[in-house]
């Protein structure tokens, strides 16, 4: 079976890092309202936005 390997520019990878960064921020600002039963779910399949800020002060340091 042959597997499909998407390619991804450098300008979409660097797009796609700024908005996780964005939402991080925002996030950090606003926090999400997180639902009694359980974690918030993000349905878009980013990462989690404290997965970003986490990678976010890890480069920082």
């Amino acid at each position: 079976m042959t597997k499909i390997v998407r390619f991804a520019s450098k300008s979409e990878l660097e797009r796609q890092r700024l908005i996780r960064e964005a939402r991080a921020i925002y996030d950090s600002i606003f926090p999400p309202d997180i639902p009694a039963g359980g974690c918030a779910h993000d349905p878009s399949g980013q990462p989690a936005a404290h997965e970003a800020a986490a990678e976010i002060q890890s480069k920082r340091q």
